[in-house]
């Protein structure tokens, strides 16, 4: 039996305000146990929360980002469940008002034609909860609590369940992350716990109407393994099906290690927490120009910075792509273009040269040692004829080590191109006749012979001759093509 999958992605994602979300403790990664905390945090009798207006603005901008409506009025809830990392014995959230609805996002994935539009069904703010330290050690029996995480400012960010393949939540995955860091409301760093995605996910029979029982996926720590659970799950439960067996809805753990889901429990519903309003926060009122003033600060977004490159610089497809994948790329690339004038020779650059250095170091562009007008400078002389892409890439390797200019390194090692004629002219004289062979090569009309000639003039003047400048006076030296072999 053929069937299709169905897939919706919950995804957690931790705002980058300097403080947490109800308390002044601060909202930073690490530390040692117990030391990022307040009062507040550890639930002690008597303390209140207050919300951080700053967590708000970020979470609105998020949400406008992702094209969704804000709601004008909202409200937090308790959610109740019993879990050592959860001191309070509930966590605030938000149940039947969240802050965002609807809104969504353009994918496309590696052997699809088409953008493909995934809607999302809400967004809501949250507090995190701690984080349980298990012992590794056998013969000691126990958990610890570090409630530096609890109150870090969350947004969830539910999509519809209209994802078809582990390919298109991957891709969904990918552009989520790039739309929030490009409006600066996060990191993304799936390994420090910025951006937690569970997997919802069943499969039913092609033509068949309505949902069948779903598994929710956890302990999901990077992208690749959310795809590696999700085929994982459908083959499960497909083979489930194919036995005849039935199954309740659960929630699994991935299992990096074995490669598998493993079941952890039965799923709540959501009348298993126990919802209601949060006494102690107020209703919260947005006001229009609250959302107003917040839009207006919103960044060119990717996909649209993407067809802007396309239409007004022309570049391809994949050039666009690559340097819209990160707003920093996209800034380095625009400040060197100030420079250079020359879109594609300038994306060339910074795709290749640049972006292979930072693949390879596994360090972000704005920690590149070269800035990007010194680029936009080396394009330009490239550009100008003053030097040859040969010596480009010789001036490269000497401004990775050092803040000289190129102009600078030009001066200092003689690496202009050489562009006089008579200097040229004389290069050529000796060059043809040491290389006979070539020159009667070419009289017999075989014009690879010209390539070995160019390639004779470059390498003794060190690559520093003006390619075309070289090329036009070596044809008027040899005359034409096959010229012996005509008078023959």
């Amino acid at each position: 039996m053929e069937y299709e999958v169905i897939i919706g992605l919950e995804v957690h994602v931790q705002l980058n305000t300097k403080s947490k979300i109800f308390s002044t403790a601060t909202n930073e990664f690490g530390g040692s146990p117990n030391t990022h905390v307040s009062t507040l945090c550890v639930a002690l009798p008597g303390t209140l929360p207050v919300l951080n207006e700053l967590v708000l603005e970020k979470a609105v901008r998020a949400g406008l980002a992702l094209g969704c409506e804000i709601t004008r009025f909202t409200k937090f809830d308790r959610k109740n469940y019993f879990y050592p990392d959860l001191p309070k014995g509930y966590q605030i959230s938000q149940f039947d008002k969240p802050y965002a609805t609807k809104g969504g996002l353009f994918v496309k994935w590696k052997g699809q034609a088409e953008e493909k539009f995934i809607p999302l069904t809400r967004i809501h703010m949250e507090e995190d909860a701690g984080k349980l330290i298990h012992s590794h050690d056998p013969s000691i029996n126990r958990s610890y609590v570090d409630y530096n995480r609890a109150g870090t400012p969350l947004i969830e960010i539910v999509s519809e369940p209209d994802m078809r393949s582990s390919d298109e939540a991957y891709a969904y995955l990918n552009e989520l992350k790039t739309i929030l860091r490009y409006v600066q409301v996060s990191d993304c760093n799936m390994e420090e716990g910025s951006l937690r995605c569970d997997a919802n996910v069943s499969i039913r029979p092609k033509g068949e109407a309505g949902f069948r029982t779903r598994v929710e996926i956890k302990n999901l720590n990077s992208f690749k393994a959310v795809k590696q659970a999700i085929d994982y799950e459908v083959e499960w439960q497909k083979d489930m099906y194919g036995r005849g067996e039935t199954f309740q809805q659960m929630t699994k753990l991935w299992d990096a290690t074995l490669l598998k889901t493993i079941p952890m429990r039965s799923k709540e519903m959501s009348h298993d927490y126990r919802y209601f309003p949060e006494p102690d926060l107020p209703t919260i009122e947005i006001a229009e120009s609250f959302i107003e003033d917040i839009r207006k600060t919103l960044p060119e977004l990717p996909r649209q910075k993407k067809e802007r490159y396309k239409v007004e610089f022309g570049l391809p497809e994949y050039d666009a792509e690559v340097l819209t994948s990160e707003r920093e790329i996209a800034e380095y690339f625009e400040k060197a273009l100030i420079i250079s004038k020359e879109p594609k020779k300038t994306s060339n650059w910074v795709k290749d040269e640049i972006l292979g250095i930072v693949n390879k170091e596994n360090i972000s562009i704005d920690e590149f040692s070269i800035e990007p007008e010194r680029i936009g400078k080396l394009v330009s002389l490239i550009n100008s004829g003053e030097i040859s892409g040969k010596i480009a890439k010789t001036i490269f390797e000497d401004m990775l080590t050092s803040k000289d200019s190129p102009e600078s390194i030009v001066e200092k090692k003689g690496l202009k191109v050489v562009r006089d004629d008579k200097e040229l002219e004389s290069i050529i004289v000796r060059v043809l006749e040491a290389n006979q062979e070539s020159v009667e090569a070419w009289n017999n009309g075989k014009d690879r012979a010209l390539g070995a000639i160019v390639g004779a003039v470059m390498k003794e003047t060190k690559g520093k001759a003006d390619p075309k400048l070289a090329n036009e006076l070596i044809l008027a030296k040899l005359g034409p093509l096959g010229e012996k072999k005509k008078t023959s």
